[in-house]
């Protein structure tokens, strides 16, 4: 199964975010933001936002005299030692934060050994997550989480997902014919989010946006119910604005 990963504006941040930390994790005593911007070649506008995000995310911290250090998340996720634990806690405070900020019950999904698997959710009373009526695993067709895992494999990836599980109807909205699913999936621009409006369960619409950290294939994904449908796209895009940090706790 071959990938069509394509840069997305997380994956530059995330790349911009890793040559900071690179520079800061080499100098113990600490590396000004003048330092920052002459060895990784970010403008100073650029390099403030990195090093806001940075600090917030705990990945660098600033010392008495303004230079910065490596943070404690830094120190955590660079470690073998209870690595895979310090990266669930990770991104489960990231979680969170997205979904308070952009006012939607938020999932972190990956396509595992060809299958789709929603690995982390933050939901809330006031944000409650979808309710898995039929299997995600069976319904990519239907869903943003599963149409934006599709749409980062090949042609052949696709076709062999879509031969396994059968493209049931769920709602009046789904698609059911795997030519037309494939073309839309060609067709969907890797930057834009991929949304479900009512395709899975009648009173919900959803959107996606990818995540992918070398060959791991993933995806951001939000729910609302159909009344807030008119704040989808704006949540979506915020929630593409802000991907850079799980990006950047799967890369490191």
């Amino acid at each position: 199964m071959a990938l069509t990963h394509e840069p997305t504006t997380p994956y530059h941040s995330t790349q911009e975010a890793l040559r900071v930390l690179e520079t800061v994790a080499r100098n113990s005593s600490g590396t000004t933001d003048t330092e920052l911007a002459r060895h990784t070649g970010i403008g100073p506008e650029r390099l403030t936002t990195l090093l806001r995000m940075l600090r917030r995310e705990g990945y660098v911290e600033q010392i008495s005299d303004g230079a910065y250090v490596a943070g404690e998340t830094l120190a955590r996720l660079g470690s073998a030692h209870h690595r895979e634990q310090a990266l669930r806690d990770k991104l489960q405070r990231t979680l969170d934060r997205l979904r308070d900020s952009v006012g939607a019950a938020v999932y972190m999904s990956r396509y595992v050994d060809g299958e789709i698997s929603v690995t982390q959710y933050a939901d809330s009373p006031a944000m409650p997550k979808v309710n898995e009526w039929v299997d995600f695993r069976s319904s990519a067709h239907a869903t943003a989480i599963g149409k934006s895992l599709l749409t980062q494999l090949d042609h052949a990836g696709r076709r062999d997902h879509l031969a396994r599980h059968k493209m049931a109807r769920l709602t009046s909205r789904t698609i059911t014919s795997d030519r037309l699913l494939l073309s839309r999936l060609e067709a969907q621009p890797p930057t834009v989010p991929v949304l479900d409006l009512q395709e899975y369960a009648v009173g919900t619409v959803c959107a996606a946006v990818p995540i992918t950290a070398g060959s791991s294939v993933g995806c951001l994904a939000l729910s609302l119910p159909v009344e807030h449908a008119h704040r989808l796209r704006q949540a979506a895009e915020a929630l593409n604005r802000n991907a850079a940090p799980v990006l950047l706790s799967m890369a490191i």
